[in-house]
């Protein structure tokens, strides 16, 4: 216990800064994959390759090669360096957008296509009909699975530990600094992260719930 307690500033720190990579790689892994499920599912060609080959480089290159990239070749190229903490939200969001897009890609699918064909048949185009009709639909489907690549990314921020970020994966290291024992920094930290995964499954639940009695009306 005293692990804790005597170092409440290295786990509210490391915590703090895993929420933070958590929550705005979520935001913007969402709002990615949206566009690029779309993109996988378009009636024009060169947007499907698009979004084909997006998926298909990015997914098949370790998250480490990706944290690799932005922490020593991005500022190589001359760009501003918005700091360790920025860059590793935007390697968590260009990452996690991969399967976040496979997975609305598949709730799409499970839209009955008559769906699709009346509103064009009513003069939508195609990002309206995407927007109104099919995706409102396939985000009540892959829910679960949706969920579960978001838990896929709690457990990736410990990554950002190896490029000079202070998350909940680097806690240990600070810990050992002081001559704590080890085991017990990785248990505490194994914890927090059980309570965080917790914590997305009771929202889920809750978003499951909502939708399946608003689905009822």
């Amino acid at each position: 216990m005293n692990t804790l307690t005597d170092n409440l500033d290295i786990f509210a720190e490391g915590f703090k800064n895993t929420l933070i990579l958590f929550i705005f790689s979520a935001v913007f892994a969402l709002i990615l994959g949206t566009v690029v499920a779309a993109l996988r599912v378009s009636p024009v060609t060169p947007m499907r390759a698009l979004g084909t080959f997006y998926v298909n480089v990015v997914r098949n290159t370790p998250l480490t090669l990706i944290f690799v990239f932005f922490v020593f070749g991005y500022p190589r190229l001359g760009f501003p360096n918005p700091g360790f903490v920025i860059l590793a939200i935007i390697a968590l969001s260009l990452y996690t957008a991969t399967y976040v897009s496979e997975a609305i890609r598949a709730g799409i699918n499970t839209v009955p296509i008559g769906q699709a064909e009346a509103a064009r048949a009513i003069g939508l185009p195609f990002a309206k009909t995407m927007s109104l009709v099919i995706l409102p639909q396939a985000f009540r489907a892959v829910l679960p699975p949706l969920m579960s690549v978001f838990i896929a990314l709690l457990k990736n921020t410990t990554v950002a530990a190896g490029f000079s970020v202070l998350e909940a994966g680097a806690i240990r290291a600070y810990l050992s600094e002081r001559n704590y024992p080890a085991m017990q920094s990785l248990l505490w930290v194994a914890l927090g992260f059980i309570i965080l995964v917790l914590i997305l499954s009771l929202v889920q639940r809750a978003f499951e719930k909502k939708w399946k009695v608003g689905g009822a009306r």
